[in-house]
C-alpha cells in the first residue's frame, strides 16, 4: 500500500431535484462531500446519481452518527470492516446500490481502500470493485478536524425554502406545488414589502413569476437589502412549472464554482454548448413555449460526456420560436434561453 498521502477536505454539495420528462420527479437532496486532493471523491465515479451520508436533511442525531462513525468511533456498519461512502439520494436502502470501502486506523493515519459498488451486505470486490480508485492514506489530525468541525457547528447550512413572487397566483400555486414535491419549500406573496426580516433572512432563493415588473424586482431588492441578507433572485424565464424549478435548483447550488461538474451553458437554433469538468451523465431538454402559448417538452440529449467543450446537436423542431434547453447532472442545472 502506498504511503503517500492524501489530502482530505469536506464541502458542501448538492443533488439536484427537478420535474423530469413523463413525469417523473428527483428530489432535492444538500450534503457534505468528500473532498480528496483537492476533488470532490463523488466526481472520480462519473455517472453515478448519490449522496454521501452526510446530509443537511436528515436528523440531527442521525447525522452525529454518521459523522462519528466515520471517526471511527463505533463499529462498521457493514461486514469486513466497510462503510457506506455514497447511497442512493432517494432513500436509504442497501439494495439501491451504494459505493463503500474499507476505513481503518494505521497508527495515527486514517486509510480509505477497497472501494466498490455493494447491493447486499458482502461486497465482490473482483465483480464490483473500483480498481482506479485509491487507496487513499489521510493524516489523522486533517481527517478528524474536518470531520469534528461537523460536531461542532460546521454543518453548511442549506435554505432550502424559496420565496415566490407574482401576479398570477395560479402559476406561482403549481410552481409552489412542484418545489414542494422535490423537497423544496415554497411561500407565495404579492411582494416582498410586508415580509418580516426574520423570515426574508430564511429563504435560500426569491422567485419573480415571469409576470412580475420592474417594480416588484425593485421592491424585492430593498427588502432583502433592509433584512441585512443577500440572496439569489430568480427572474422567471417563462410560466412553464419545470422550467422554473430548474431556474430555482440552478439559484439554490451552493456548491464551489470550482467543485461544479457543469458549467457554462449556452444555446442557439443549431445546438447547446456547455462545459464538463469531469466526467459525468448529461441530460438535455429543451422546452418550447407556441404561439398559442402552449408547452413542448423533448428530451434531446442523455449520455456520459468527458472533460471538456462540447456541441450538443438541437433539432430545429425543438427549440422553434421561443424555446430553452435545460442541462442536467446529478448535481448541477444549468438554463439558458436559445438565442437567434
Amino acid at each position: 500500500m502506498s504511503a503517500e498521502y492524501a489530502t482530505f477536505g469536506l464541502a458542501p454539495a448538492t443533488r439536484a431535484g427537478g420535474l423530469l420528462a413523463g413525469g417523473d420527479y428527483q428530489v432535492h437532496r444538500d450534503f457534505v462531500d468528500f473532498v480528496v486532493d483537492g476533488c470532490p471523491l463523488l466526481f472520480r465515479l462519473s455517472d453515478l446519481d448519490a449522496v454521501s451520508p452526510l446530509a443537511s436533511d436528515v436528523p440531527p442525531s442521525l447525522f452525529t452518527a454518521q459523522v462519528r462513525s466515520l471517526l471511527l468511533e463505533t463499529g462498521a456498519p457493514l461486514p469486513d470492516g466497510r462503510y457506506v461512502v455514497y447511497g442512493c439520494p432517494e432513500c436509504e436502502d442497501l439494495a439501491c446500490g451504494a459505493v463503500t470501502a474499507v476505513i481503518e486506523r494505521d497508527g495515527e493515519d486514517v486509510i480509505w481502500r477497497d472501494f466498490a459498488w455493494q447491493t447486499d451486505p458482502y461486497a465482490d470486490l473482483e465483480l464490483n470493485g473500483y480498481h482506479g480508485i485509491g487507496p487513499f492514506r489521510f493524516r489523522g489530525t486533517e481527517y478528524r478536524t474536518a470531520l469534528a468541525a461537523l460536531l461542532n457547528g460546521g454543518v453548511p447550512g442549506a435554505r432550502r425554502r424559496v420565496l415566490l413572487i407574482g401576479a398570477r397566483v395560479a402559476l406561482l400555486a403549481r410552481l409552489a406545488a412542484a418545489l414542494r414535491t422535490i423537497g423544496i419549500g415554497a411561500d407565495i406573496a404579492g411582494n416582498a414589502d410586508g415580509v418580516p426580516a426574520e423570515e426574508l433572512r430564511a429563504y435560500g432563493a426569491v422567485v419573480l413569476g415571469p409576470s412580475a415588473g420592474a417594480g416588484d424586482r425593485d421592491a424585492v431588492r430593498r427588502a432583502f437589502t433592509a433584512a441585512g441578507v443577500d440572496v439569489p433572485r430568480v427572474d422567471g424565464l417563462a410560466p412553464v412549472v419545470p422550467l422554473l424549478v430548474a431556474q430555482t435548483e440552478q439559484a439554490l447550488d451552493g456548491s464551489p464554482p470550482g467543485q461544479r461538474r457543469l458549467m457554462d451553458l449556452t444555446a442557439v437554433d443549431g445546438g447547446a454548448e456547455l462545459r464538463v469538468t469531469s466526467s459525468c451523465r448529461v441530460r438535455l431538454t429543451a422546452y418550447r413555449v407556441d404561439r398559442l402559448s402552449r408547452t413542448h417538452t423533448r428530451d434531446v440529449f442523455d449520455g456520459v460526456l468527458e472533460p471538456g467543450r462540447h456541441r450538443v446537436p438541437l433539432d430545429a423542431r425543438a427549440v422553434r420560436g421561443e424555446a430553452y434547453v435545460v442541462a442536467r447532472t446529478g448535481g448541477t442545472v444549468l438554463v439558458t434561453a436559445v438565442e437567434r
